[in-house]
């Protein structure tokens, strides 16, 4: 269980090949606090860390996570969202967030506002999934609040904080993003669903 309170920043400083598994090695500033089978949430996915050495450890996404994240198209010197697991008892800044990503989607417009940033995305709306105004989003792994919501996308305000934090940052027109649709939201949606 994560936060979307994006802890810090790694850099990917190795990708390896196995089979259909990919091995994917971070640079960053928590590899000496973590340990072997720690979970640790990437650009929104929930990986489990397999090695660590100094100030870098690996975790392996499997074709699962490959296919339907943008996990697969991460190059050397990427920038990758890092959150921990949450601690039991500690406070949630966020909303509840799985790590479980349910679709990509696209980054269609930035529009500077003098101080802040909107950003805009569109989905594939054939899976199902809804976003609500004011409701929780996480993009990236980054835990915001909907505005401009739509049947295929959506807009968040992204404040400097946050935009020197994660890395919204280096989005562009085309950007895919992972998405982690409100839990909530999700439930009520598949209730009226059964109805």
């Amino acid at each position: 269980m994560f936060t979307g309170i994006v802890e810090a920043l790694g850099v990917v400083s190795r990708l390896e090949n196995e089979k259909e598994n990919l091995h994917i090695t971070i640079n960053n500033k928590l590899a000496h606090e973590l340990k072997i089978d720690q979970s640790v949430m990437h650009n929104g996915v929930c990986l489990t860390v397999v090695a660590i050495n100094n100030d870098e450890y690996t975790v392996t996404a499997i074709k699962e996570t490959l296919e339907k994240t943008n996990i697969g198209t991460l190059k050397i010197g990427d920038i990758v969202n890092l959150e921990r697991a949450m601690q039991l008892g500690a406070r949630l800044d966020g909303h509840i967030v799985q790590g479980h990503v349910d679709q990509i989607a696209t980054c269609t417009n930035i529009k500077d506002e003098n101080g802040s940033w909107v950003f805009s995305f569109e989905y594939d709306p054939s899976l199902n999934n809804i976003t609500i105004e004011k409701g929780s989003i996480t993009i990236n792994g980054t835990s915001l609040t909907v505005v401009d919501s739509k049947a295929n996308g959506f807009s968040v305000a992204i404040i400097p904080f946050t935009y020197e934090h994660t890395n919204f940052k280096n989005f562009k027109q085309g950007t895919i993003v992972n998405l982690e649709f409100d839990v909530i939201g999700k439930y009520v949606a598949r209730l009226h669903q059964l109805r």
